[in-house]
């Protein structure tokens, strides 16, 4: 079960005697597809999950952050006028947020509360983007900002790239700040815009959360971003995006072999999100579900970011009749895959599929069924 407001409410109260004045959400998320599109310029289709990182406040008039996380029994503090040097840990999350607000010529107002939260840490869900949009909305609403979420997004990017050292793309931030209930979100990562694209009815949206986790996942990640830099240099265009298959298969065969397996995936990956939306809007879900197998097996052999347990969790959710399609979901080397499956046979494809990959390797996975949530938002 997800976390509720009055849980929240209620971790507050215990630690400061009171209800919090303030209390908001900023949701994870699971891309149905476009992988390792996002830093290419290209297009992407998350959804924002039921799945949060909350924060409970009460404003400070001293510019101090003086937080508590539920979630790591452990506490932060930081002043929004001094933010000190870069260290180690969930709380430099919100220092990066911080200073990549003030930067852009924000004036902050301080908060103390609690810090919690229910996205699987490492699986692939982007707690770390839910956190920093999490805390943008807090600031936000504590020193009287204007929400624009793009704007927060492209802040919280910035934190995490030049602040946290992790070089992401737009889209964990994004769709955690602006996630639409209900809807999967269409994200053009050049130019930002959205579009709302509705779930068919019938449709169950499947986390699988193989328990492993990514560990030094960050060097291989900006590895292949550098190797996708390099293609499109290649072809002589500022992203991977503007590479468009009939240019790949003209003038791709002199690069080295695994620079060309890596933007083969990036051009078709694009397409197949494209493809994706259609299928969705015309209600083909063996179509979708085609699309995103194509994608696993794409991220399996060509961007070589999958693993042992995520290629055993998707094929287990494949064996499932309810299964329309599954894959590998984030940045890869463990973490969660995602399914869309009959919504009427759920119950059994989680503990078939459960039952299934234990037997096959021996980790106890997480299975959960996701509802498309609303993005940032002050909801106490």
């Amino acid at each position: 079960m997800s976390i509720e407001l009055s849980e929240v409410t209620k971790l507050f109260s215990e630690r400061f005697g009171e209800e919090p004045q303030l209390v908001v959400r900023a949701p994870g998320r699971v891309n149905l597809i476009g992988e390792h599109t996002d830093y290419n310029d290209g297009f992407v289709l998350p959804l924002a999950i039921d799945r949060a990182i909350w924060i409970a406040a009460r404003p400070r008039d001293d510019g101090q952050v003086v937080v508590h996380s539920i979630n790591y029994d452990e506490p932060g503090t930081f002043s929004v006028e001094d933010l000190g040097e870069k260290g180690e840990g969930w709380i430099e999350y919100l220092k990066a947020t911080a200073w990549s607000l003030k930067d852009a010529g924000h004036k902050l107002a301080g908060f103390e509360g609690i810090v919690t939260g229910d996205v699987p840490l490492g699986a692939g869900l982007s707690s770390s983007a839910a956190l920093e949009m999490a805390t943008a909305r807090m600031f936000a609403a504590v020193s009287d900002l204007d929400w624009d979420p793009a704007v927060m997004a492209k802040l919280g990017q910035r934190a995490e790239n030049e602040w946290i050292g992790v070089n992401c793309g737009i889209m964990d931030q994004l769709i955690s700040a602006a996630g639409r209930s209900n809807h999967a979100l269409l994200i053009d990562c050049r130019s930002l815009e959205t579009q709302p694209v509705p779930f068919p009815p019938g449709v169950a949206i499947v986390v699988l959360d193989t328990s492993t986790r990514r560990g030094l996942v960050d060097s291989a990640y900006n590895e292949r971003r550098s190797q996708c830099e390099a293609a499109a240099e290649h072809f002589g265009v500022p992203a991977l995006r503007d590479v468009t298959l009939g240019m790949f298969q003209n003038n791709g065969q002199s690069i080295d072999e695994t620079t060309r397996r890596r933007a083969l995936h990036v051009v078709t990956e694009d397409e197949r999100t494209m493809m994706a939306v259609d299928a969705m809007r015309r209600g083909h879900l063996s179509a979708l579900g085609q699309l995103m197998n194509q994608s696993h097996e794409s991220l399996r052999d060509d961007y070589e970011v999958s693993s042992d347990a995520l290629n055993a969790m998707v094929e287990c959710a494949r064996a499932h009749k309810a299964c329309y399609g599954a894959r590998m979901t984030g940045a890869g080397f463990g973490g969660c895959a995602v399914a869309v499956i009959d919504a009427n046979q759920a119950e059994d494809f989680v503990i078939s599929t459960g039952a299934a990959y234990k037997e096959k390797t021996g980790h106890e996975p997480a299975i959960y069924v996701c509802q498309a949530t609303n993005g940032a938002e002050v909801i106490g």
